[in-house]
């Protein structure tokens, strides 16, 4: 039999049957208190039938955020009705049916970065409408697998996960890993970590000394965190329980808060964890969910899940606003 993971208490029904999956917030900890409103609501805001919604991020007032397999970035702000085309394709440099883009960040410069599954690689977008390739090749000179999420240090340094996920179709991986690499500001590549199969999400800590990353293996979807200096990966969360239980969705993106909590995908949903790992609570939403990140004020919790994208106010800003 299994053991259920009984919640202290469900708050704000934001959706029933007819308007899609159910959704609730899920109180495990009373220091959720402090990171999330007792009437929070969770929003749909926008249901275009998207494939697979992925990688948002805040750019110029509104959220970017990619639908993977069809090769499509889309925007949506206040008022909008429904999210509209912003980049056509997202993945690649010419219209293309290989996979489109994916986790998306902008720099301390403004710009949007894209992690690049068509063309296998991580780029810019630039101020013409092109995209200027950052990296192709690892430190060994070998193409990329598909970079699939990415974040921005202070320092301009990119660090992204490079699973095999996106590989087009008749295209076969050129390395016996899946790594973990950074991008300095001079242009060259280093590997961080090879340790790990299926890193996915990613996200810097707040002293920037050590990754947060999301493991979407599928045996042990966890996060972990790997210390820039060398010392190792350890493992801040199991979710296996959790995907036991029956609960959609596996650990895919994530970011931090201004106070080093955790808001990473997961089982159910979006789970919120302290910086030490302890489950603190869930954003349930009743279907599997990809990635997240603050927008607006830097309280507003944008995610993309499956084919829709929500928000959440929070009482707590992302990191770095």
């Amino acid at each position: 039999m299994k053991s259920p993971l009984i919640p202290a208490l469900l708050l704000s029904l934001a959706s029933s049957a007819a308007e899609g999956p159910r959704q609730s917030i899920e109180k495990l900890d009373p220091a959720l208190d402090a990171l999330l409103a007792s009437d929070a609501k969770i929003e749909t805001i926008s249901d275009g039938g998207y494939t697979w919604s992925e990688g948002p991020a805040w750019y110029k007032g509104r959220v970017v955020f990619s639908d993977v397999p069809n090769n499509v970035a889309y925007q949506w702000k206040e008022g909008d009705a429904m999210a509209s085309v912003f980049l056509k394709p997202s993945g690649t440099d010419e219209a293309s049916p290989t996979q489109g883009s994916n986790g998306l960040a902008v720099d301390g410069e403004g710009r949007l970065l894209l992690c690049q599954h068509g063309a296998r690689r991580v780029a810019r977008l630039g101020g013409d409408g092109k995209f200027l390739p950052l990296a192709t090749k690892n430190h060994e000179g070998a193409r990329f697998n598909s970079p699939n999420d990415l974040c921005v240090a202070r320092d301009g340094s990119v660090y992204f996960t490079d699973p095999p996920y996106g590989l087009p179709k008749g295209e076969k991986s050129e390395t016996q890993y899946h790594g973990v690499y950074k991008l300095a500001p001079d242009g060259k590549v280093t590997l961080v970590t090879k340790d790990l199969q299926w890193p996915n999400g990613i996200a810097l800590s707040i002293d920037q000394k050590s990754l947060y990353l999301a493991v979407s293996d599928g045996k042990n979807p966890r996060v972990a965190t790997c210390a820039l200096d060398g010392s190792g990966l350890r493992d801040v969360f199991l979710a296996a329980q959790l995907k036991a239980q029956g609960r959609p969705g596996s650990c895919d993106g994530l970011k931090l808060d201004e106070r080093g909590n955790i808001w990473t995908t997961g089982p159910g949903g979006v789970l919120i964890l302290s910086p030490e790992g302890k489950h603190l609570g869930s954003l349930m939403l009743g279907q599997p969910s990809a990635n997240l990140a603050w927008g607006d004020d830097g309280r507003t919790l944008y995610v993309t899940s499956k084919d829709r994208l929500l928000r959440v106010r929070t009482k707590v800003k992302g990191a770095g606003y």
